[in-house]
């Protein structure tokens, strides 16, 4: 398993979170942003950088990600289009995507965005807590006790 975060506006915290289990279970994690990103000197660690542009790190990481591997994402149709191809997607609020809610994600993200373009004020995405961040930790748990522990080849 690998382990893909769209990093640009992923929170802080949840990257402490899977640098720390990363290196617990010496799985590989990519951070993909279009700017440089700090990240723990290990050998499995690593981030990449992709051209500025809308959607560029969310293409790449839909191209790259192949079944089996696991996607830490906010963004619905960037979820969407990797659990079609059998990856796991993870929000960083603990909310598992798949086959039987992505759709109903993706239906409810496309309405609010018509809303939006009709004029009409939705509001932002509600403040991060550290329940967000426990959903997520329980989550990412319960998925990484289904991958054995392993060197990464």
């Amino acid at each position: 398993m690998k382990i893909w975060v769209d990093a640009d506006a992923c929170p802080r915290v949840i990257k402490d979170i899977l640098f720390r289990a990363a290196q617990r279970r010496t799985l590989e994690l990519v951070l993909v942003a279009n700017a440089p990103l700090a990240v723990p000197r290990f050998p499995y660690i690593r981030s990449v950088v992709v051209p500025k542009g809308f959607d560029v790190a969310d293409r790449a990481i839909a191209g790259w990600a192949q079944a089996g591997d696991l996607v830490i994402t906010a963004d619905i149709p960037l979820a969407a289009a990797v659990v079609e191809k059998g990856v796991a997607a993870l929000n960083p609020r603990g909310l598992l995507y798949g086959a039987d809610n992505i759709r109903q994600q993706l239906s409810m993200r496309n309405f609010m965005d018509e809303l939006r373009g009709a004029g009409v004020e939705t509001g932002g995405p509600a403040a991060f807590h550290a329940r967000d961040q426990q959903a997520f930790a329980n989550q990412l748990e319960k998925l990484l006790q289904r991958v054995p522990k392993r060197a990464v080849s």
